[in-house]
């Protein structure tokens, strides 16, 4: 079974292109690159990636495309397109037979009301356009007050998979767990809605990143989601803000020793091959 790192990113850094990067952040303010990957992905003894988009633009899915091109390791791309736009037939056309174009994103988490860009009929007539290819669409939100918008709006979207990125970002060590776990019941009880095991350590309240406080959330998200829901992703390189992709790695691989073999190659591979339709076999690799 491939190993899958089912979230990172790629990108090649311009400070207008990148306004969430802000000043606090400049381990992120340079060029990351599929070179600067590979060998931490071969350190841990996994064989592909999932590109995720970074930035709000059509360029940027053509970007990840070129690079999953170029390096036949990075298996799929979730990139970015205008949900609203009233010619988005025409523009998801644009990547018609890039097979690797597995899905999209939009930074939810950013907007200044969340509510009414889930309610927004425009947005939903576009996730279900996405729906209707076959392509995932992934639900990036920030805390229990959004993620509590969530249930409503993934139930409406039942045609194909949703994936919750960074399990809906809870506040670790801070106030409002009972709320968040409450919206994430909600979501997880929706059977065709799975969750990415990623983004965790950059959410720690402190100064230090607290592996236990972590794995507890781990645990939620097992008892909620099911073994066979659940996807490893590393959120690399933001997760360098906090940890570096091998500590990422240990927290989720020793946590995971409580699971049997076939539920950890679920959460280290197969439950995103099957998300995201990837061909189960070996990848070749470019250097």
């Amino acid at each position: 079974m491939m190993r899958i790192d089912a979230h990172q990113h790629f990108w090649r850094y311009d400070a207008d292109a990148y306004p969430w990067m802000d000043a606090g952040m400049g381990v992120l303010q340079r060029n990351w690159l599929p070179a600067d990957l590979r060998p931490l992905l071969d350190a841990q003894g996994i064989d592909t990636c999932i590109a995720v988009q970074a930035r709000a633009e059509e360029a940027e899915t053509d970007f990840l495309l070129q690079l999953a091109d170029e390096y036949d390791w990075i298996a799929a791309v979730i990139g970015w397109v205008d949900l609203r736009a009233d010619d988005l037939d025409a523009r998801l056309a644009q990547w018609s037979g890039r097979a690797k174009l597995a899905g999209f994103r939009h930074l939810l988490q950013d907007d200044p009301d969340v509510a009414a860009t889930l309610a927004d009929p425009a947005f939903n007539r576009g996730v279900a356009a996405l729906q209707a290819r076959g392509q995932v669409y992934e639900v990036l939100v920030r805390g229990a007050d959004q993620l509590a918008l969530a249930p409503v709006f993934c139930a409406r979207h039942d045609r194909h998979w949703l994936v919750l990125d960074h399990l809906g970002k809870p506040a670790i060590g801070g106030d409002g767990d009972a709320a968040w776990r409450k919206a994430l019941a909600e979501v997880a009880a929706l059977p065709h809605v799975a969750c990415k095991l990623s983004g965790l350590v950059t959410e720690v309240a402190g100064d230090r990143v607290d592996a236990d406080a972590i794995r507890r959330y781990l645990d939620t998200a097992l008892e909620l989601f099911g073994p066979q829901r659940l996807l490893f992703g590393s959120d690399w390189p933001v997760c360098l803000l906090r940890a570096d992709y091998a500590e990422v790695a240990a927290i989720v691989a020793g946590w995971s020793q409580a699971l049997s073999t076939d539920e950890r190659a679920a959460l280290w591979g197969g439950n995103a091959a099957r998300c995201y339709g990837l061909p189960r076999e070996e990848t070749t690799r470019n250097d």
